[in-house]
């Protein structure tokens, strides 16, 4: 799928890839917190040693800085949108609409779901631009 980029988004894209020489393939702007997808096997680099790299990226950008790891597959994709919640398992039913049902541990409900619920969302914004999954259910 092909992902339409804001020029504000394109803007913190090449920030972050100038500060962190990793070129991430989406940005979501959400007020003071920007969402990044990182490319498959990346993310070490775009972490840094002890969370450096992106700390310095968010001086940089005067925003906080959330991490997401493309994947290869959706359920693996919807499993890296929910970290760091431990996803059991996701299954995708392509009933009416393409929903994917996500099992996590009970302790890890709250983090898969997030503050007023800002995780799932993100990930359910994230999955619909990247695998074309219309809805995330937690099971």
């Amino acid at each position: 799928m092909r992902v339409e980029l804001s020029d504000e988004a394109r803007r913190f894209i090449a920030r972050f890839d100038e500060v962190t020489g990793v070129t991430p393939t989406d940005c979501l702007v959400e007020g003071d917190r920007l969402v990044f997808v990182i490319p498959a096997g990346e993310m070490a680099a775009a972490i840094g040693q002890g969370g450096e790299t992106v700390r310095r990226a968010e001086e940089r950008l005067d925003r906080s800085i959330e991490l997401v790891e493309d994947a290869d597959t959706p359920e693996a994709f919807v499993a890296s949108a929910l970290a760091p919640a431990a996803v059991r398992a996701v299954t995708i039913s392509e009933q009416n609409d393409r929903v994917a049902y996500v099992e996590v541990a009970e302790a890890d409900r709250g983090v898969a779901i997030g503050e007023e619920g800002e995780t799932i969302e993100t990930a359910r914004r994230l999955a619909k631009r990247h695998v074309d999954v219309d809805d995330i259910q937690l099971t």
